[in-house]
């Protein structure tokens, strides 16, 4: 029976196909490993290569895809790499068979890759590729189009690390008071009894709401919530993945989905759900919990979490479910120093609000919907502006006859040009770079 949980040998998503940039190399981290996502120019597939040129360690992800071969061009010195790793192309090389007769010390690392569930999968571990092949992804039964299901995606970076997002999704009890007036409400909170239903090495799941809601954790990722609304067969989930990224820091890549309403999800804008809903929820627990994770982090050097937790009711039974799964299968801990990492003082109290909650560099920037929606709403902006100067400045040289007929039209359309601008600049467009979360005035 397997005893001990291996961080390396599972299959993780990275980011939403949708959201990757088949012109640019991505990076990203995960277990502390720097990759890069990128598509070779004649292929349908993205690549996930370790993140340095074999060259002199430059970072490939600075590079380019060549316009003529379709490789990955490292910017440092133009050597180039195939679908596979491979090196194809040394400028400096005054032989060609410097290449052939030295091509596996030449090759980037690359990893095994799979697109499934409009996700880009990664194994992080290049020497186990036959056991990936072999290995399921943690796919939800709930993201499946042929059942009837819609369902959109969503990804941000996290200034906490891995095993406090689990641990914050693990619980549902928090959702009315951190989320009052976005998932819940303060003043209808309720116990929630919970049933273990199974744990072992990979897989929890819990029962709440009298069935009606599963809670599925299957390590080291996948942490999804299936409710099952009456008997009326709508199925409606919150299927969560927790990437770790390196102490302290994580990835959330999450799926809303629902077997009803499809014509209103085809209708909705992703971007509007992404600032109105989905960047709120994280909003209301940033700060908590990247405070409570330093604070956890400080205790447990002298006790453990048993004594430092009070876990006295029902609600709490998933996260002491996870936090001894943790301890049993794990040691209670990441495999940073596996990868040449020290995870001492990486757990630090920031009260700054504008960093932890800075929605531009942890969602904007990563998710295509938001950063079209953006660039979109800054041209309108241009755009209503010059409107306003081209038709005050013109209406201030018409004849005196015109001025009333014409030109006071064109000025009341000018200034509610100008207040739908005002808008744009004060509440919509700071959206996507930052909103303060101040739990005391919900």
């Amino acid at each position: 029976m397997q005893t001990e949980f291996n961080f390396f040998q599972h299959w993780y998503p990275l980011s939403p196909i949708e959201d990757l940039d088949p012109e640019i190399p991505v990076p990203v981290t995960l277990l502390g490993i720097r990759l890069v996502i990128w598509k070779p120019r004649y292929s349908e597939n993205y690549q996930v290569f370790l993140d340095a040129c074999p060259h002199r360690l430059a970072p490939l992800s600075e590079g380019r895809v060549d316009e003529q071969s379709g490789n990955l061009m490292c910017s440092y010195h133009g050597w180039q790499f195939d679908s596979q790793g491979i090196c194809t192309h040394i400028p400096q090389a005054e032989n060609p068979e410097i290449i052939a007769k030295n091509q596996k010390n030449f090759c980037v690392t690359s990893l095994p890759v799979c697109q499934e569930n409009d996700l880009l999968w990664v194994w992080p571990d290049a020497k186990t590729a036959d056991l990936a092949a072999t290995t399921p992804l943690p796919l939800s039964p709930q993201i499946d189009a042929e059942k009837g299901f819609v369902w959109s995606s969503y990804v941000r970076d996290l200034e906490y690390g891995w095993e406090i997002l689990v641990e914050n999704l693990a619980d549902p009890s928090h959702a009315p008071f951190a989320h009052h007036g976005v998932l819940g409400n303060r003043d209808k909170a309720r116990p929630i009894p919970m049933e273990i239903l199974q744990s072992t090495i990979n897989l929890v799941e819990v029962s709440i709401s009298k069935g009606f809601t599963k809670i599925t954790f299957e390590p080291p990722c996948r942490l999804e919530y299936a409710t099952t609304i009456g008997d009326s067969g709508k199925k409606v989930a919150l299927v969560t993945y927790c990437i770790p990224i390196s102490p302290g820091k994580s990835r959330i890549i999450a799926q809303s989905t629902r077997n009803f309403g499809k014509t209103l999800h085809r209708f909705k804008p992703r971007w509007w759900d992404h600032i109105k809903t989905r960047n709120l929820l994280i909003d209301g627990d940033m700060v908590l919990l990247n405070q409570q994770e330093h604070l956890l982090q400080q205790k447990q050097s002298s006790e453990s979490w048993k004594t430092v937790y009070k876990l006295p009711t029902s609600a709490d039974r998933l996260v002491i479910e996870f936090r001894n799964w943790f301890d049993k299968y794990c040691d209670g801990q990441l495999p940073w120093s596996e990868v040449g990492i020290s995870d001492s003082n990486n757990y630090l109290i920031n009260n700054n609000h504008a960093f932890l909650l800075d929605r531009y560099q942890q969602h904007t920037q990563h998710c295509s919907s938001c950063r079209q929606a953006l660039k979109n709403l800054q041209r309108l902006q241009i755009l209503l502006l010059t409107y306003f100067v081209v038709t005050v400045s013109g209406v201030a040289i018409f004849p005196d006859n015109l001025r009333i007929k014409v030109g006071l039209p064109l000025v009341i359309t000018a200034l509610l040009g100008m207040g739908i601008y005002a808008w744009l600049k004060l509440w919509l467009i700071p959206q996507f770079y930052f909103v303060d979360y101040i739990h005391a005035k919900k």
